[in-house]
């Protein structure tokens, strides 16, 4: 990969997140080994969680960045899942072709975050036409929590990384403690 490329996806990663995401409660990850957690300062009097790691190839180029938020929501209030994840999408697709980016999405559709239920979108950024990074956006709800969860990566690292993601995804327990 060459520093023009290294460069090109690092900013793309840091572009993407930079997303408004909604956030809550006690959510733990055990990140496997080889993964960098990185400190997320809570906002004050904010009822927002979120924990980040980034996972770094032998030079210490980015390969995968991987973020949960949590949201407390009001009492009995309804999200709409679909309006929230197409808007997730707008922002990234916003922010990209901000950068000089062009951005195509897959269709939202079911899947599941956590146990929960949940909506997905995948995309994929070009720039000048070749791929350089693929970004995934997964929303869940349940009770008074929302949950939000983002990971990107460039091209290649993002297709390397996919399976241990896709670990994480599944020991995820949202909204009950972790050991």
């Amino acid at each position: 990969m060459t520093v023009c490329h290294r460069y090109t996806a690092f900013a793309g990663l840091l572009l993407a997140l930079s997303l408004p995401v909604a956030n809550a409660a006690d959510v733990m990850i055990t990140w496997p080994g080889g993964w960098e957690v990185q400190a997320v300062p809570a906002e004050a009097d904010s009822h927002i969680m979120r924990q980040r790691a980034v996972k770094n190839d032998a030079n210490g180029d980015p390969q995968m960045v991987m973020e949960l938020t949590q949201s407390t929501l009001a009492p009995e209030h309804q999200v709409n899942m679909e309006a929230v994840l197409l808007e997730m999408r707008k922002t990234l697709q916003k922010n990209f072709a901000q950068g000089g980016y062009q951005s195509a999405c897959n269709k939202i559709h079911d899947s599941t975050l956590g146990g929960l239920k949940a909506l997905e979108t995948t995309c994929k950024i070009t720039q000048n036409g070749n791929h350089v990074i693929t970004q995934t956006l997964v929303a869940a709800t349940q009770e008074q929590s929302a949950y939000a969860l983002s990971y990107a990566g460039p091209a290649d690292g993002y297709k390397a990384n996919e399976a241990q993601v896709q670990g994480i995804r599944a020991s995820l327990r949202l909204g009950q403690t972790q050991p």
